[in-house]
């Protein structure tokens, strides 16, 4: 969906719970340390022990079984496969990061890593929805749902959650970015990145029939027809948001191709963050949040991209060129202007990859998918930097130390916004509803 079909459409449900303008600035449950969440999707599932959890160990048993009963589990039942990238220290943190993000690696004094993420199904799927939206099977609402119906926005002529993709949608495709039992004002609004004109990038914003005073001529006219509609029907908040709709699709004309449009950032800034549609993504999301956009999430392509079951050497270079030095860009731009301070920004993918050889061993060999530990980072917005949180074994295998379910990070991420994970709640069904369910647990070794 575009973001003019976005004005059309998202906020179709409204003011039902919150009364007054649901899109207003509210304030949280408690002074937040981040204003807004930058979300850097890797899905498909980068491997933890080739880029932030080295195994020294997994090297020394390299084509050798790990254990019988890995045997059992054809997943796991592969020989090790020690990683075919050289880790070494970085900053003054020490942290050891892979060859792979030699850019990223200057701002290892700046990471958060959490090397003890699980998740509980290693598939897909069902792992981006719990990584999303905390549930595996059940339409829950995503995370940037949640935050934007919390904080509100504070730029009322933009999408308070926006999910870019370049060439296409991530698997489960807009399911990671929905509202749910959420009024539809607080879905995410899909832009497809792969273009360099903002006029393509933003889908259906500019009518090129109208001038501006004839489009608000003609939206004026279908605003009284939709008040009179409205008296006959008080209290249908669907048509009141459809109202308030067009006022907003109108507003974003300018301000959406504004916001997009990355040519208008000095020729430093383009250079550092590439001529490339990661650089460019993260080069938009740093433009959105800027202009008080809430969530914003950065998918690095179309389908599972960082799934590496095969000439994972390959794949996982190609990729992490891809996006090391935007990444690096990211973080230094976010720094020098002060806005890391209360920016969360987040990099993983929905689950790891299995220490042993993907099974049947090919000449280009890759990993298995793997849910029991796997490594996300985070930086800036309230978490410690030069930090690593949680261990996994000798061998990657499992998390063995300050485990931290996807449950818990998403009650940190809430807690940094500002709210108690289990205050901020939305009655269905009969029942007070959160992202956390009944779980979750702040990660407090986390916080700065």
């Amino acid at each position: 969906m575009g973001l003019g079909m976005l004005a059309a459409s998202s906020l179709l449900a409204e003011e039902i719970n919150t009364g007054g303008d649901s899109l207003a600035p509210r304030q949280p449950h408690h002074p937040a340390r981040a204003k807004r969440v930058i979300h850097i999707f890797a899905n498909g599932g980068p491997s933890q022990i080739d880029t932030f959890d080295p195994k020294p160990m997994l090297q020394k048993m390299q084509g050798k079984t790990l254990s019988k009963q890995l045997e059992k589990d054809r997943r796991l039942g592969g020989v090790a496969h020690g990683s075919p990238f050289r880790f070494s220290k970085h900053g003054k943190s020490g942290i050891e990061i892979s060859e792979l993000f030699p850019k990223l690696a200057k701002h290892a004094d700046d990471l958060c890593v959490i090397r003890s993420m699980v998740t509980d199904v290693p598939n897909h799927e069902p792992a981006l929805l719990m990584m999303n939206c905390g549930d595996i099977v059940r339409p829950r609402p995503a995370v940037g749902s949640w935050a934007l119906y919390g904080l509100g926005t504070e730029n009322q002529s933009l999408p308070g959650f926006v999910a870019m993709c370049p060439k296409g949608l991530p698997t489960a495709a807009t399911a990671n970015w929905r509202s749910a039992f959420l009024p539809g004002i607080y879905q995410g609004t899909y832009v497809d990145s792969q273009y360099n004109d903002p006029d393509l990038l933003v889908a259906n914003i500019q009518n090129e029939y109208l001038l501006a005073k004839q489009q608000r001529e003609q939206i004026s006219l279908v605003q009284k027809l939709n008040a009179m509609h409205l008296a006959d029907r008080p209290g249908d908040h669907a048509l009141e948001s459809r109202i308030q709709s067009l006022e907003l699709a109108f507003r974003m004309q300018g301000e959406a191709s504004d916001a997009f449009d990355v040519s208008r950032e000095p020729a430093h800034v383009l250079d550092a963050y590439g001529d490339t549609q990661q650089g460019r993504q993260l080069l938009i999301a740093r433009r959105l949040v800027e202009r008080g956009v809430r969530y914003v999430q950065v998918y690095h392509g179309a389908g599972q991209p960082w799934d590496a079951h095969a000439n994972i050497a390959v794949g996982h270079r190609r990729l992490a060129k891809e996006c090391d030095g935007p990444l690096a860009a990211l973080l230094g731009d976010l720094k020098q202007s002060g806005m890391l301070e209360d920016t969360l920004v987040i990099w993983g993918g929905e689950m790891g990859r299995t220490p042993t050889v993907q099974l049947p061993v090919g000449p280009k060999p890759g990993r298995d998918h793997h849910d029991d530990g796997f490594t996300i980072w985070m930086a800036g917005g309230g978490v410690k930097s030069g930090h690593v949180h949680g261990t996994t074994d000798e061998v990657g295998l499992s998390a063995v130390e300050d485990r931290v379910h996807v449950h818990d990070l998403h009650a940190t991420i809430l807690h940094l916004l500002g709210f108690d994970h289990k205050k901020l709640t939305y009655r269905y069904s009969g029942r007070d509803m959160r992202l956390t369910d009944i779980h979750g647990h702040v990660v407090e070794g986390i916080l700065a």
